[in-house]
Order: C-alpha cells, then sequence, then structure tokens
C-alpha cells in the first residue's frame, strides 16, 4: 500500500438476507423456514433466499425451478417493496445519526465514511456496532458490517463474519488481509474472471500481486488497472451522498407464457404505470426507452429508442414501448417483459457538488 493514500475511516452495511428478513419478521410462521422471496412453484427468478434456504443451495437470480429442486420444502413469498422501502428508510434515519456521507447502494446496503462523524467518535468499529445494534432494536434485523480505510476493502469486509457478524481491517492489515483473500471474494471478481484468473494462475490475492499492470490490461482490459490497485489496498473513490441514477426501470415474468399482442399490450401498460410512478416519486425524466422481451427460449432481446426531449408520463412511455414491441415481429412466446428509461435529467437536477477531501494521518485508531 502507498504510503501517499489518503486513508478514510469507512463502513460497509449490508443487511443479512434483508427481504426475505422482514418476511419473517412480519409473519412469524416464516421463522426458521426456507423461504424465498419472488418466483414461484412453475416459474419465476428468485430476488431473494433465507438463511435456511442457502443451506439448500437456494441463491437470488436463481431460477425458482432449480430452488425448488434444491429444496423440495422451499416456501415462496410475493415480494413487498414497499414494506422493504419503509424498514429501509428507518435504518438510513440510523446512519444519518452519524454521518451525512451515506451513499446507498440498494435497499439493503450502504457505505458510510465517518472519518468524521456526528458523535465525535474516534472508533469507527465502535460506530458499525452501535449502528448495528440501533438497527436491530428499531427494526428487529439483523445486519453485518465491513469496517477498513476504503470502499472496496469495507465491502469485503463485510462479507467475512456475515450473519450478523463485522471485521474491522485496520491500515496496518490491509496488506496481509488482501494477500490472503481468495481471488472469488475480491469485489468485482465475478465467476467468469475468477475462472479466467484461476487459468493464468491467480487464486489469492498474493498471486494477483505478482502480476504487472501490463500483464493484466492485456487479459482483463479496462479492469486490469482497477485489480492492479485494489490489491494493493488503493481505491480512492469517495463516498458520495448524491449519487447520480442512470437508468430506472420496471419488469414482469408472467405465471404463463404469453403469446397475445393484446395481453402483451396489457402487460405493458402496467409497467409503464409503475415506471411514471417511479419517475415522479424521484423527480426525473429520461430521454432513452427500452424495451426487454424474454422469450420462452429464455433468449433475451431488446430494442431502444431515443427521443429529443425528457418523458416521464405513462402515455409516452407506453406508446414508444407499443412502437418497439411491433418493430420485429414474435419468434416465440413470452414469459418477461420490462421497460427502462435511462439518459435520464438527474446531471441537470443535482448538479455537480464539489467533495471536500478529508485529509487523515496514515495510522489512526480504527
Amino acid at each position: 500500500m502507498q504510503d501517499s493514500v489518503v486513508l478514510r475511516k469507512i463502513i460497509h452495511i449490508d443487511m443479512d438476507a434483508f427481504y426475505a428478513s422482514v418476511e419473517q419478521l412480519d409473519n412469524p410462521e416464516l421463522l426458521n423456514k426456507a423461504i424465498a422471496v419472488g418466483g414461484s412453484e412453475e416459474r419465476g427468478v428468485v430476488a431473494a433466499a433465507s438463511y435456511e434456504a442457502r443451506k439448500f443451495g437456494v441463491r437470488s437470480a436463481m431460477s425458482s425451478v432449480i430452488a425448488k429442486r434444491n429444496c423440495p420444502h422451499l416456501i415462496f413469498v410475493k415480494p413487498r417493496f414497499e414494506r422493504y422501502r419503509e424498514v429501509s428508510n428507518q435504518i438510513r434515519e440510523i446512519f444519518l445519526e452519524y454521518t451525512d456521507l451515506v451513499e446507498p447502494l440498494s435497499l439493503d446496503e450502504a457505505y458510510l465514511d465517518v472519518t468524521i462523524n456526528k458523535k465525535g467518535n474516534p472508533s469507527a468499529t465502535l460506530i458499525a456496532k452501535e449502528i448495528r445494534q440501533k438497527i436491530k432494536e428499531k427494526t428487529g434485523l439483523n445486519a453485518s458490517a465491513g469496517i477498513s480505510i476504503n470502499k472496496f476493502i469495507a465491502k469485503v469486509a463485510s462479507d467475512i463474519n456475515k450473519p450478523n457478524g463485522q471485521k474491522t481491517v485496520n491500515p496496518e492489515e490491509v496488506e496481509e488481509f488482501l494477500e490472503k483473500l481468495e481471488i472469488r471474494k475480491f469485489h468485482g471478481v465475478g465467476k467468469v474472471t475468477a475462472e479466467k484468473m484461476y487459468q493464468l494462475g491467480i487464486f489469492k490475492g498474493a498471486d494477483l500481486k505478482l502480476k504487472t499492470e501490463e500483464f493484466l490490461t492485456e487479459n482483463f482490459g479496462k479492469s486490469g488497472p482497477y485489480y492492479y490497485q485494489v490489491v494493493r489496498g488503493n481505491h480512492s473513490s469517495e463516498v458520495k451522498p448524491n449519487r447520480i441514477r442512470k437508468s430506472l426501470g420496471a419488469e414482469r415474468t408472467f405465471d404463463t407464457n404469453i403469446s397475445s399482442e393484446i395481453f402483451m399490450l396489457e402487460r405493458l401498460e402496467n409497467i409503464a404505470e409503475e415506471i411514471e410512478r417511479r419517475l415522479k416519486k424521484n423527480k426525473v425524466a429520461g430521454k432513452t426507452i427500452t424495451l426487454k422481451i424474454k422469450y420462452s427460449d429464455f433468449t433475451l432481446h431488446t430494442r431502444s429508442k431515443t427521443i429529443p426531449y425528457y418523458i416521464s408520463s405513462k402515455k409516452l412511455i407506453q406508446d414508444i414501448a407499443r412502437e418497439l414491441l411491433f418493430q420485429e415481429k414474435m419468434k416465440e412466446s413470452v414469459r418477461l417483459l420490462g421497460i427502462t428509461l435511462s439518459n435520464l435529467n438527474t446531471a441537470d437536477i443535482q448538479g455537480k457538488t464539489e467533495e471536500k477531501e478529508i485529509a487523515v494521518q496514515l495510522r489512526f485508531e480504527f
């Protein structure tokens, strides 16, 4: 790790099996049972799985059919996103008691920069413990945390002692921690990349650290310099409380495949209505509409159109989605339809805010 790097005290909070835990909290009959939020026994995709289900290999983004095959006693529960948002907002309020530098990644996880915090507490480790305790008291849910000098290490560390635990990687421990870390646990290294790294003899951070930046760039393109830096503990990305949203969308997986264009138009109307609601809530509009179609044979097609002005109304979104739907003749029955609005006016609305970089000593108490 370079001596000139600016160190911060970053906490990554990650709720444990959030959607599934909320369902178990609200319905005691589901406690200690294998549940999957989303999908159904016949079709669909698992959005989240309880830890009881994970023991049987059930994971998010897994086909419901495969999940049921892995865990025959699996219980499917319909997602309630409004309820998840409600709980997420309660958790966010707790974060803001400590710092305004909160960067939400989703409803169930966020980065917090507590280098300078509202409590005047010099220990990020104790702050993380307090936050997890308050979340438990206020919501009844468990959270895990990772604490370190930057977002990358904090994110990796939050997964070490899950569920309901935390891991601090102090400045002097960073080098050894990363060298011993299995490459598949590096944030940003997916399954395909991990397999490629294995073929190149890279199994742990120590192996990755031996490779030159040129070698990594040659084999992993633009990600090469990123891997070169993070394995050395260098990750300068700041916690950004006002992340600019780049797109907004919704999709539906149907219980039975549909081939009637009339039914498809009905579904698109419902999806457009949901997008309009989200756009109004976030006070944004967009110029590019993308239609997503997944056929019964699981092939995925997307079609997009960009217009010269911002839109946010259901009617306009629906009209363009309809135009995209009839661009080509349907080849198979359809199992999923989705609409995404991108090229948003978020930059115009939010503007660019300057963030003051906090310079701290190379070593300090975590």
